[in-house]
This record gives C-alpha cells, sequence and structure tokens, in this order.
C-alpha cells in the first residue's frame, strides 16, 4: 500500500502543499478551521510522518554516537546500557565505536562519526589519549557544532559536558571503613596510576590515611600495569610477603581477585585476618570466592545522565556547560569484615 504522503493530502484536500506542513506543525499561520480539517483527514488515512526526510530536512539524524575505551570492562558495559535505554526513549538510535585504548582509532573514529552520522557524541577517554595530552580532535568536533558529553575519563581543559564519580570521596569513605573494622596496615593497589581517575582515587586514600593519623608506608602501595594482569600475583607476592598488611584497596576486579589469591596462599583467612575492596561493581565481584565488597560507580546512572545531558543540549533545553557527579556507594559483602558496634 502506497504511503500517503503531505503532497497526496494537498492534492485531494485542495491546498498547498506548505498549507499541509504547516498545520500539521501547528503553525499560527493557519487558521483553525483548516488545521482541523487536514488533521481529521491526516488521521483517518493514517498518515506518518516520514521521519527520514523531516531529519534531513532539519540536519538531524537523530543518532548519538557512543565512543569507549574497552568493550570487555563491565563497568563501560553498564554505562553503555543506561545510555542505549534513555535514547531509545526519546526516539535516537545509537552508533557505537571502541578504541581499544588507542588514540589513533579515537581520532579516526571521532572524525566517522563527525562526518553528519550523528548529531552528538558520548564518550570516555582512551589511556593512549590520556597519556599523549592530545584532545584537539575532540576540540576539532565542538567547532564543528557536535556536541560532546565526556564521562569517567574526561579531559579537563575540553569545555563540554561531563559525567564523573566521587572517586576521590569515595576512596576516603573505603579507608575509613576498613579502619572500623579492624585494619591499620591499608595496602592500596593501581591499575591506573597514570590516569587522572587513578590519581583522584590515590589522593583520596591518602587523605583517608591523614584523617585516621595513619602514617602512609609507600611500601604497600603498588602501581601495576593494567596490561600485566597475568603477572599481578608474581608482583604482588613478595610485597604481601615483606609487609605486614592485612587489607588492600584495588582500583580494580582483576588485582583485588589477585591479591585475595596471593593472601590465601600465604595462609590468611579472608576476611577474618584480610580484607579486600575492589572499585567497580562487576561480575567478578559477585561471583568471587567468596564475593567481595565493592566500590560501585553505578555505570548505568552514568550512561542515563550523560545521555539526558546530551539530549537536552541537542534540544536546545540546556545550553550551559555542566559536570555532573556521581556519588559511589560502598557494596559489603564477604570479603571484609562487619562493622561491630
Amino acid at each position: 500500500m502506497k504511503r500517503l504522503t503531505i503532497k497526496d493530502i494537498a492534492k485531494y484536500l485542495n491546498v498547498s502543499i506548505s498549507t499541509v506542513s504547516k498545520a500539521l506543525n501547528d503553525s499560527y499561520e493557519i487558521s483553525e478551521t483548516t488545521k482541523e480539517r487536514i488533521r481529521k483527514f491526516a488521521k483517518e488515512n493514517n498518515y506518518r510522518p516520514n521521519i527520514t526526510a523531516v531529519n534531513l530536512k532539519n540536519k538531524k539524524t537523530k543518532t548519538i554516537g557512543i565512543l569507549i575505551p574497552n568493550m570487555l570492562n563491565y563497568f563501560l558495559a553498564q554505562v553503555f546500557k543506561g545510555i542505549e535505554t534513555i535514547a531509545s526513549k526519546n526516539g535516537y538510535k545509537i552508533i557505537s565505536c571502541i578504541s581499544n585504548e588507542s588514540y589513533e582509532k579515537e581520532l579516526e573514529a571521532v572524525k566517522m562519526l563527525s562526518n553528519g552520522s550523528i548529531d552528538g557524541l558520548i564518550l570516555s577517554l582512551a589511556e593512549e589519549t590520556l597519556r599523549k595530552r592530545n584532545f584537539l580532535h575532540f576540540q576539532d568536533a565542538i567547532d564543528n557544532g557536535i556536541p560532546i558529553v565526556m564521562f569517567d575519563r574526561v579531559a579537563q581543559n575540553i569545555e563540554c559536558d561531563k559525567v564523573i564519580t566521587n572517586d576521590f570521596e569515595g576512596t576516603v569513605t573505603t579507608v575509613k571503613h576498613l579502619y572500623k573494622t579492624g585494619h591499620k596496615n591499608i595496602a592500596f593497589i593501581s591499575t591506573i596510576s597514570d590516569l587522572k581517575v587513578g590519581e583522584r582515587r590515590y589522593l583520596g586514600y591518602i587523605k583517608g590515611l591523614e584523617d585516621l593519623n595513619i602514617p602512609l608506608n609507600k611500601n604497600i602501595v603498588v602501581n601495576i600495569f593494567e596490561e600485566d594482569y597475568k603477572k599481578y600475583e608474581t608482583i604482588l607476592a613478595p610485597i604481601f610477603e615483606k609487609n605486614p598488611i592485612d587489607s588492600v584497596i584495588t582500583t580494580d576486579e582483576s588485582s583485588a581477585i589477585a591479591a585475595m589469591k596471593v593472601a590465601t596462599k600465604m595462609g590468611y583467612n579472608i576476611p577474618r585476618d584480610f580484607s579486600v575492596i575492589s572499585f567497580s561493581n562487576g561480575i567478578l565481584a559477585r561471583h568471587s570466592s567468596p564475593k567481595m565488597t565493592t566500590v560501585s560507580q553505578h555505570g548505568e546512572i552514568m550512561g542515563a545522565t550523560a545521555a539526558r545531558m546530551l539530549i537536552n543540549k541537542l534540544e536546545r533545553k540546556v545550553k550551559h556547560i555542566e559536570t555532573k557527579v556521581i556519588k559511589t556507594d560502598l557494596v559489603v559483602r564477604e570479603s571484609t569484615r562487619s562493622i561491630k558496634y
């Protein structure tokens, strides 16, 4: 069956195409009587607007680009889910790209998405980009009319909307929780020490110790590269053996699992003798043995927040640039002792 068009309505009612278009868009230029006649005919004949044509006319694709650095990260998967849910509810499609932590791949993706494929972009920066500190491709996209929302890993000197977590405060709270449960020799293990988010967590660790008058022991601050995940246990074992450690805070779940394995091999009982807390409330934490206490970053909420910010910008509901902070929560499971009052 042939789809009814504005041209068909105009021909049947003996009015101009412009009159039909204005009537359907509730223009003040058209009388209420004419509007009602056109709308009634359109409804009775199941008229539906051609969304593609409308978008082309308005130079809008109703499509949002998503650029994430890692497809295997549970937190990023949750962010993606939050973005997709809000985008779908608001009639937006999504195009997703993965940088695999590569600056060049990120650069190519931004250029490709900015060629008219999308209306706006939501992204988290690649590790290599953060190390290079080269963010010109984002500024170019913004200058060409593509609004950007950055989440989690962000470029501070790029003026765009951002969504981050309270990593600093979250780590302070985590240190104090361990202290309340009887721990004083709290180690800190980071696989992202060269990233701003890793720096914020480390500074939160230091602040937490200072608030409790616990001296910083740099011998139990461990910085390892994420790509060395196969060597985590080998790296941690001698540090655990040489130092009195009763608990650890880690920036990711893989190093937390390695810490639990090393502690168990040394004869510690978790959580009676040794406690472990990890950032990111993912699948590994829920299925580890014992189940792991985590700092939840609420990835789905972060994604939903980023999507709302971008859509509000695209639909001219908000003009100013802002940074929103998602509050972390401590999800207590079996890898830490219970607080006794």
